[in-house]
């Protein structure tokens, strides 16, 4: 058997060298704790203790860190993403600036002192001067809908 002629000091070793190079390759937070638990089976194999000793350290610390440490670490190493505060114009309404034809690919709008791509979700023509109401963004694209006249929505 592989197990009983190779040292367990050297068999945690590999398992720790083993883990580490998948995590630097995979960088899903997942090996490196199983790196972490064979760390402490390295010490125990070094310390005496059976194979049996050994792997139960190794499950339960790479387990238990997975469990309460994962999250943790990824919630800090999360890329941080620039917030363009583009959402506070949902609702907003807006002057065409420049009649909105979809078919055509033209239209724009000016909102809160900005000129916006628009083009309309209805897929209708809006001729410039025309108020519409911002209803979702498509990329850099405001989509809009005509307002009616009574100045609801």
């Amino acid at each position: 058997m592989l197990v009983s002629t190779v040292s367990p000091v050297y068999f945690w070793l590999v398992v720790l060298i083993a883990c580490l190079v998948i995590e630097a390759v995979t960088t899903q937070l997942v090996t490196l704790w199983f790196a972490a638990g064979s760390i402490g089976a390295l010490l125990a194999a070094n310390a005496g203790l059976g194979w049996a000793g050994q792997l139960g350290i190794f499950l339960v610390l790479s387990f238990v860190l997975l469990l309460l440490l994962r999250p943790l670490l990824r919630s800090v190493l999360r890329p941080r993403q620039d917030k363009t505060n583009a959402d506070r114009i949902l609702g907003q309404k807006a002057v065409v600036i420049q009649a909105i034809d979809n078919r055509n690919g033209t239209g724009q709008i000016r909102l809160m002192g900005q000129v916006w791509t628009a083009r309309s979700i209805q897929n209708e023509e809006i001729a410039e001067g025309e108020t519409v109401v911002v209803r979702e963004i498509s990329g850099v694209k405001a989509m809009v809908e005509r307002c009616d006249e009574n100045g609801g929505n």
